[in-house]
C-alpha cells in the first residue's frame, strides 16, 4: 500500500524546474503529481512518476541529488470535510503527518492526498481500519 516518490534538490534559481522536466520529458517519464517546497537556497521537488526506476537514473545521470521513499495515498471524496476526516483519525491515532499533497482525479468526484507519516505503517493501518482507501502504487503510477 506504500507509494514510491522521488525527491530532487534544486538550487533556488530559473530554470531548475525546467531541468527536471526536460530530463523526464527526454527519458519519457509521466508525472502523474509533484509538490514544489522552497527555502532561499534550494527547493525539495517531489514527484510521483509512471516509471521510479528509470526516472532516478535519468535524473542521477543529469547529476541531481535524488533521494527515493515511501509516501501513502489515500482517496477521498471531493467534497468539504473530507481532508477532516482523515486527519482527526490520524490524531486520535497519534501519528504526525510530516507532510501531504493532493490532486484530483475528476472535479466533483475523487481527490488523492499523498502523505509522509512519522510512522507509514501505523498511518497506513489506521487509515484501513477507519474505511479509508489507500492506493497501492501500481494504481497511482497509471493515473
Amino acid at each position: 500500500m506504500k507509494v514510491e516518490q522521488v525527491s530532487v534538490f534544486l538550487e533556488n534559481k530559473p530554470g531548475g524546474l525546467e531541468h527536471v522536466t526536460r530530463v523526464l520529458a527526454d527519458a519519457d517519464i509521466n508525472i502523474r503529481a509533484l509538490s514544489l517546497a522552497d527555502t532561499s537556497d534550494f527547493g525539495i521537488l517531489r514527484l510521483i512518476v509512471n516509471d521510479m526506476e528509470s526516472a532516478a537514473k535519468a535524473l542521477q545521470d543529469e547529476g541531481f541529488t535524488v533521494k527515493r521513499s515511501h509516501v501513502v495515498a489515500v482517496e477521498i471524496p471531493d467534497r468539504p470535510g473530507g481532508m477532516h476526516s482523515i486527519s482527526k483519525v490520524l490524531t486520535e491515532k497519534n501519528i504526525n503527518v510530516e507532510y501531504a499533497y493532493a490532486f484530483v482525479e475528476r472535479s466533483g468526484e475523487n481527490a488523492i492526498i499523498i502523505f509522509r507519516f512519522d510512522d507509514i505503517d501505523a498511518g497506513i493501518d489506521a487509515l484501513l481500519e477507519n474505511g479509508f482507501t489507500v492506493l497501492p502504487g501500481e494504481k497511482v503510477y497509471r493515473l
